[in-house]
């Protein structure tokens, strides 16, 4: 299909020493111009998957099968030096806690400059302009003197800001924001993800925001996928995800979240605690801790079933309600 940019088909990620896997039989699609959302608690493997697009996984960390297909082109078959003009150039990626990804010794628009010296062949003055054009467009007010200062010298919205603007700065068709409201507060969150939004339509991007936060994932995205314990669990348009969730888990973390119009009493934690990766179940991972379990879902394997209203799902539950059935 033309409008798809990236599609990842049956990917797992583990350590080659260890049986189990940390992402297993992964599917994902990012139409252009779309805000995918990966959500899930930390430790699922959220931000692993966003690694192992950009090739950053950790030396013990390998894909172990899958391809992950960017305009049809295969990266995990591409060499290093390939995959070096593809990050920063056409996928981008703003990582977890930009006070530490910034490097705390350089000036903030030295940075942002120095992906531009990489990756084009603007001269040092065009350089220096552009960066400054991008620090204005992501909202950093007085950009000639924020260029000259130090992360540290920054609020954690402006550090914020300058990741934007570093991801931005190439023109990437997509960008992966990993967690980019962390540590940030409630009125700052809101203007980042306002930013995002709006860089979405003004540079026709596609964006991938992963979050453990439900709230941010159904407020900015076009399509979900929730992830439990190293997979997807279920996938959907937002307005069905909303409408109509599915998976226990789905359901539980729906019930978990504060809601003005819920009183105290009325919020339901999920019971139990994440299998380890050293401990995975057999069968259903969430089963444990999921009121409808029965006998089939600690013995038997699942798939991703496909529903009439669009949306996939890792359910038993939902088995017979399949799009062809």
């Amino acid at each position: 299909m033309d409008d798809i940019l990236l599609q990842i088909k049956n990917m797992t990620i583990g350590d080659p020493k260890s049986k189990n896997a940390i992402v297993e039989n992964l599917d994902l699609r990012v139409k252009k111009k779309e805000i995918v959302g990966i959500v899930g608690e930390s430790g699922c493997g959220k931000s692993m998957t966003s690694q192992a697009i950009m090739k950053l996984l950790p030396s013990n960390i390998k894909i172990r099968e899958g391809q992950i297909l960017f305009n049809g082109k295969d990266l995990v078959e591409i060499s290093e030096k390939d995959m070096k003009k593809i990050r920063g150039k056409d996928i981008s990626m703003m990582f977890q806690e930009p006070t530490r990804a910034l490097h705390p010794l350089h000036r903030v628009g030295k940075q942002i400059e120095e992906t531009l010296k990489i990756h084009t062949n603007l001269s040092k003055q065009d350089a220096k302009k552009k960066t400054l054009e991008l620090m204005k467009a992501v909202g950093i007010p007085n950009p000639e003197m924020r260029y000259n200062q130090y992360p540290h010298q920054l609020s954690g919205g402006l550090n914020q800001r300058i990741m934007i603007a570093m991801a931005i700065a190439l023109d990437s068709p997509l960008l992966i924001a990993d967690e980019p409201t962390t540590a940030l507060d409630v009125t700052i969150q809101a203007q980042i993800l306002q930013l995002l939004r709006s860089l979405r339509k003004k540079f026709a991007i596609s964006i991938i925001l992963i979050s453990h936060d439900l709230a941010v994932i159904c407020e900015n995205c076009d399509y979900t996928y929730v992830m439990y314990c190293g997979q997807i669990v279920e996938a959907a348009p937002i307005k069905t995800f909303l409408e109509s969730p599915k998976h226990p888990y789905t359901k539980a973390l729906i019930e978990a979240c504060p809601n003005p119009d819920k009183k105290i009493e009325q919020l339901h934690p999920i019971e139990g605690v994440v299998p380890t990766m050293d401990d995975i179940p057999e069968g259903c991972r969430f089963a444990e801790r999921c009121p409808y379990k029965t006998e089939q879902c600690t013995k038997e394997n699942l798939e991703m079933y496909s529903q009439k209203d669009g949306a996939f799902v890792r359910c038993f539950l939902y088995r017979g309600d399949t799009a062809n059935g």
